[in-house]
């Protein structure tokens, strides 16, 4: 059964990916990027049966796929960004497939920045982005065929909020920074619990994969290592121009809309999405 690690774009999913990987994937906790793999992104081409050139066919294969991986009886966990129910009348996922899932969620206001650099886009491009409730995670590039429908900031958040058929624990990315142990604590217990373990958390690992997958060190990593989904590595290996140099750990907690996001652009976010903001408690 599939437990799914959820997010919208630039929401924090690679640095609860980063330590879900060091706690269960490792012996003391430590991270390194080759235990990232153990935690692999749905949709991908190397799951998909034949070649896709968009969403719609994508969404064909969803369910396929999954009833194929969970045959072998495992609890796999799987990195998405797609958005939560029905792609034209075709589910994304089920609880027949589904265990569960862990929803990290940012302040819209930061993930903006985050998404034009990450995206290489313009101020109009980054907020069309946000706020299109149509859009899929890439367009334009026949050569990749990790489809996915994410709508708007705000639907896709209410997709995996609203739906009650499995289990899910909401996380705030500032939560992980402000409160580190306490929310990954709690992200242990419940993703524990969906798997049946009864063992307690083990704090001596709950502690080191916290202090190895601290952003500082991810930033030097992307550096020095090949991490293959920063523009060095996932965008060239997925046929990205080679020459964009935009690094995937960019500002991380210093990207702070406050000191960086013009007025128009905050009043536009902030409008759309006032309703899940207050809800988040970002308003």
């Amino acid at each position: 059964m599939i437990i799914w690690l959820a997010s919208y774009p630039k929401s924090g999913n690679t640095y609860v990916r980063s330590f879900l990987s060091a706690y269960y994937y490792s012996i003391q906790g430590q991270f390194n990027f080759d235990l990232i793999s153990n935690i692999k992104q749905f949709p991908d081409e190397e799951y998909f049966n034949k070649k896709t050139n968009s969403i719609d066919e994508a969404s064909d294969q969803w369910m396929p796929i999954q009833r194929k991986i969970i045959k072998n009886k495992k609890i796999i966990f799987f990195k998405t960004h797609s958005c939560l129910g029905n792609y034209k009348s075709k589910p994304f996922t089920t609880p027949e497939t589904t265990l569960g899932a862990i929803y990290v969620v940012r302040d819209p206001r930061n993930v903006f920045n985050s998404i034009k650099n990450h995206f290489s886009l313009d101020d109009d491009a980054a907020i069309q982005m946000l706020i299109d409730k149509k859009r899929g995670l890439i367009t334009n590039n026949k050569n990749f065929s990790s489809y996915s429908f994410i709508s708007s900031w705000e639907n896709h958040y209410l997709s995996w909020k609203k739906n009650t058929e499995f289990r899910r624990i909401f996380v705030r990315y500032e939560d992980l920074l402000d409160n580190k142990y306490e929310t990954f604590r709690d992200i242990i217990v419940f993703t524990n619990t969906l798997m049946n373990k009864t063992e307690g958390v083990d704090k001596s690992k709950l502690q080191k994969a916290i202090e190895s997958t601290n952003f500082d060190i991810f930033k030097s990593k992307e550096v020095s290592e090949n991490f293959q989904e920063s523009d060095k590595g996932f965008k060239k290996w997925r046929g990205f121009h080679k020459e964009n140099k935009n690094l995937f750990f960019n500002l991380g907690p210093e990207n702070d809309w406050k000191k960086n996001l013009n007025e128009k652009i905050k009043d536009k976010i902030e409008t759309n999405f006032q309703t899940a903001m207050k809800e988040l408690n970002y308003l």
